[in-house]
């Protein structure tokens, strides 16, 4: 079992930026690709970006190319997703999610969250303009 614990969220104005991370509480984090996804009122859940376990393969949904970064510390058990030049648009809650533990990096990096195993409860962030 992983438990998927996000944080960094808030309100910001448009144009701003905001740092989410994502940790879990049995130390395993650097075992598995992470996969952030959001879910705006009324909407479905949709990707954001991925990171393979190494760091190696990192993608994004064209949402967030050129405006968010994901990166890694697997020293500290840690996922981070960047996000600068924040839009109203991009007001959702942000969860970090993994699938099974062999999963491959294709399958949890084409961030269809019905492949989804593990979820963190989400961090809000909401962007005024």
């Amino acid at each position: 079992q992983l438990w998927l614990v996000e944080s960094g969220g808030g309100l910001v104005q448009s144009g701003g930026s905001l740092r989410l991370s994502c940790t879990d509480s049995t130390s395993t984090l650097h075992m598995y690709s992470i996969a952030w996804f959001r879910q705006a009122p009324g909407k479905e859940r949709e990707g954001v970006s991925c990171i393979s376990s190494s760091g190696a393969i990192i993608d994004y949904t064209d949402s967030a190319k050129g405006r968010f970064t994901v990166s890694r510390d697997n020293a500290n058990n840690m996922v981070y997703l960047q996000m600068n030049s924040l839009k109203p648009e991009d007001t959702a809650v942000y969860h970090c999610a993994t699938g099974p533990r062999n999963a491959t990096v294709p399958a949890l990096c084409g961030m269809i969250a019905s492949r989804m195993e593990f979820w963190g409860k989400g961090t809000l962030v909401a962007v005024s303009s």
